[in-house]
């Protein structure tokens, strides 16, 4: 059982909103922190800011309860988890200045006594620069209580929550928790255990960091494997969705399904902090890595084949725009890298962009005269060419008269593994 009852989350976004709200409805005091006003505003209505099942509720009650609030500046606590982003830069290494940002904030807040944890995927001794970077200005605290002075415990507990599941796997999931020191990992593990109806396992803040990241690049390998094969297979003039299917009738064989590219940021920024951390034997992590990096430009490329090939000025419709299936999360989104190639490349196109879960064009593809957003009926119905990006279920159930006669490239396979399939099976089956 824990004795911390104050908790400051320090990033209120797709992992801090969540583990705020858990911790809250637990019976923590818990104080969001973001740099976002509105982000701020919106939870002390008990209101959420994105997408995410099941959250809007947790927080709503939290707020009601008054065990959540949040503000713009950092307050003192028994306990801060920091969740802030941590891009990568133009050389692929990790951008900690949020970290450090957050570091900031917490710094003159401690007195002593508290546990510091750091939920953000980071590369190896991320904790540690974290710790080192708050000691620094904070003299007068430790990590051992050298000559006395009052220690701060530091640990690092990455999050491994899928998205559009994230209320239901912060419960259920095992989580790792890794400590610089054994009394900050235990402190972190009592802190989880609130929560947490997983395994909570322990080990250093190091070696937890590491374990996050290859997770992700454990993905990443697989999802080059996959997509890979829809490249070789689209020079075969093989149907890789059935091609997958039968292999993965083998009691031994799982082959992942196959996409546009990775995104989210996680999986396909991850890697490259074991690339990084490591360059000269990470042979197989950055291959993988190219490989998901160049899917994209092979999907522009399959779509100016086929604009070439109607010999007009298309209307095409690129349907999806998130990171994943039903969530509003837009980040690394080869989506959008897509569309935009196409806007630029394809000045003469018309660009139908239907992205169910957002009300307006990320930046990337505002100021676009050839770009509008659409709703999926109408970019449909008018289009030459459909791309399909996300398989949303709004996509799935679009039925299949709606896009007969239309050019369709099918990067999730939601129509070519079974629509197409079973018109060819139909057709060969009246046939006889």
């Amino acid at each position: 059982m824990t004795n911390i009852q104050t908790v400051a989350v320090v990033g209120l976004g797709y992992i801090g909103l969540p583990t705020a709200a858990i911790l809250a409805t637990n019976g923590i005091n818990v104080v969001g922190v973001d740099v976002n006003q509105n982000t701020v505003d919106s939870v002390n209505r008990g209101e959420v800011p994105f997408v995410e099942p099941d959250l809007g509720v947790h927080v709503a009650g939290a707020v009601s309860q008054g065990h959540l609030s949040a503000t713009t500046s950092t307050p003192e606590a028994q306990a801060y988890i920091v969740a802030v982003p941590t891009p990568f830069r133009e050389d692929r290494s990790a951008d900690l200045s949020y970290i450090e940002a957050a570091a900031r904030g917490i710094a003159p807040r401690l007195k002593g006594g508290e546990l510091v944890i750091l939920e953000s995927t980071s590369p190896p001794r991320a904790t540690r620069h974290m710790a080192e970077y708050i000691l620094g200005l904070r003299p007068d605290l430790s990590l051992d209580g050298a000559d006395g002075a009052p220690v701060v415990h530091f640990a690092h507990c990455p999050e491994r929550v899928l998205p559009g599941r994230v209320m239901i796997e912060l419960v259920t999931n095992d989580r790792i928790v890794g400590g610089i020191t054994a009394e900050a990992a235990k402190l972190a593990k009592d802190l989880y255990a609130v929560f947490c109806q997983g395994e909570i396992l322990v080990t250093d803040d190091v070696t937890a960091e590491m374990a996050k990241l290859v997770e992700n690049s454990y993905r990443d390998v697989n999802i080059a494997f996959a997509n890979e094969l829809s490249v070789i297979s689209d020079k075969l003039g093989i149907d890789v969705w059935e091609l997958i299917r039968l292999a993965n009738h083998h009691p031994r064989v799982n082959i992942l399904q196959p996409g546009p590219g990775v995104g989210g940021h996680c999986i396909a920024v991850d890697p490259w902090f074991i690339v990084a951390a490591a360059p000269e034997t990470s042979h197989l992590i950055r291959t993988a890595r190219e490989v998901n990096d160049a899917k994209p430009e092979w999907v522009v490329a399959k779509v100016r084949e086929a604009a070439e090939a109607l010999g007009i000025q298309p209307v095409i419709a690129t349907l999806g725009l998130a990171f994943k299936a039903n969530i509003d999360d837009l980040r690394e989104s080869p989506s959008i890298g897509i569309t935009a190639a196409l806007s630029d490349q394809l000045t003469d196109a018309k660009l139908l962009v239907v992205e169910p879960h957002v009300k307006a064009l990320p930046k990337a593809l505002q100021d676009r005269s050839n770009v509008e957003l659409a709703e999926t009926d109408t970019a449909i119905a008018q289009a030459d060419i459909i791309v399909v990006l996300v398989d949303h279920d709004e996509f799935k159930n679009v039925p299949p008269a709606a896009v007969a006669g239309k050019t369709v490239i099918d990067s999730r396979g939601i129509w070519r593994a079974d629509v197409e399939r079973d018109l060819a099976i139909a057709a060969a089956a009246a046939a006889l």
